[in-house]
């Protein structure tokens, strides 16, 4: 029997969630058993055989059109598809929709970020968006019988804010294929830092540029050497990075990075630096960690866990640039005995290792829905 199920994801467009969105319609493609209809902002971006895809280009232009589509022009179109066996959102929000079960892929850590008065003033779409995703959690979320997160601390966190029974968090870690990384790092004159990371004020590259400013005191300009994917062209956060710290002889400012150019970084780099404020994984902590090379690492909660089955690893305070100056004198001297071994673990079910794991809990007959 053909079972309906209907992907919502009207405001993804860039980025993890977009890739996200591509594998999922990708996998969904391929199942001849279910008829899916994927509602998303223009089918250009993700377009596959086998799915029926309903445009919703407007639901970008503002909070107020977003809520209206979420709440108002779903349950419009959720009356009049066939019945829907299962209705997926893939963007944070639980939409107001007719559907025998309903779940929700929980793609934001931002509810957990903890807001600086200076990230209003760098670009406050992103604190009043943390603020805003706190709300559009919560929002008919008992409505699901399931949500998706990333990570553990993600479910352990977000149980305790919604109050969810964690029962019905699936921990289900995106899927990715490790780039080949060919070590040059031995070729490289100095050692070689690398933090490759959004222009986003939450990325907390000051904290870093503070770190080598300190370090160059003490070591001096040839030392070693910093490599940011921003340029401070970018936004009013990298331009206030490239006025502070842009005197920085050890600083590269080398901007936006295509893949193959940071995959061949990745080899020139003697350890990579990740110093977020708040993820949902940290990808390049992923991509990375092949290389068996020393990684510094924000001391939170998702880097740990993106960090699991790495051979040499140090956290640092976010907050403390001495302590990761500190740090970062112990990779230029070799000095990384103490650096540990993160040991993988399996997450608690329920858990999803891939696609097929997840769709076979989200549509399992004995399901129940706790709305």
């Amino acid at each position: 029997m053909t079972r309906n199920i209907v992907i919502s994801a009207v405001n993804i467009r860039r980025g993890g969630t977009l890739t996200v969105l591509r594998d999922c319609l990708r996998y969904l493609s391929g199942r001849k058993d279910l008829h899916v209809t994927a509602l998303v902002h223009k089918r250009e971006l993700c377009d596959y055989p086998g799915i029926d895809y309903i445009e919703i280009p407007w639901s970008i232009d503002g909070w107020g059109k977003r809520l209206k589509c979420e709440y108002v022009t779903m349950k419009g179109i959720s009356e009049k598809l066939p019945e829907t066996d299962l209705w997926l959102s893939l963007h944070d929000t639980t939409p107001n929709v007719k559907a025998k079960r309903q779940a929700v892929y929980c793609q934001t850590s931002f509810p957990f970020l903890k807001i600086r008065l200076r990230d209003f003033r760098m670009d406050k779409k992103i604190p009043l968006f943390a603020m805003f995703t706190k709300y559009a959690y919560r929002k008919n979320v008992h409505r699901n019988d399931y949500l998706i997160v990333q990570q553990r601390w993600l479910r352990d966190g977000l149980s305790r804010i919604l109050h969810v029974d964690k029962s019905r968090f699936i921990v289900a870690p995106p899927a990715f294929e490790a780039p080949e990384i060919v070590d040059t790092s031995a070729k490289e004159p100095v050692p070689v830092f690398l933090y490759p990371a959004a222009p986003d004020c939450h990325k907390n590259f000051e904290l870093l540029c503070k770190a080598s400013e300190k370090l160059e005191k003490k070591l001096g300009v040839n030392a070693f050497k910093v490599i940011l994917t921003v340029n401070g062209a970018e936004n009013r956060y990298t331009a206030w990075l490239r006025k502070n710290w842009g005197h920085v002889a050890s600083i590269d400012f080398h901007g936006f990075m295509a893949r193959e150019e940071l995959y061949d970084c990745y080899g020139k780099a003697a350890c990579l630096i990740f110093p977020s404020r708040v993820e949902t994984w940290g990808l390049p902590i992923s991509e990375f960690k092949p290389a068996g090379k020393p990684m510094l690492l924000a001391d939170l909660p998702y880097a740990r866990e993106s960090a699991a089955g790495a051979a040499a690893v140090s956290f640092f305070d976010i907050n403390d640039a001495q302590d990761l100056a500190h740090q970062m004198e112990l990779v230029i001297s070799g000095k990384i005995s103490n650096f540990g071994r993160i040991l993988p673990r399996t997450p608690e079910a329920p858990f999803a290792q891939d696609w097929d794991a997840l769709f076979a809990l989200l549509l399992k007959d004995e399901s129940t829905s706790a709305r």
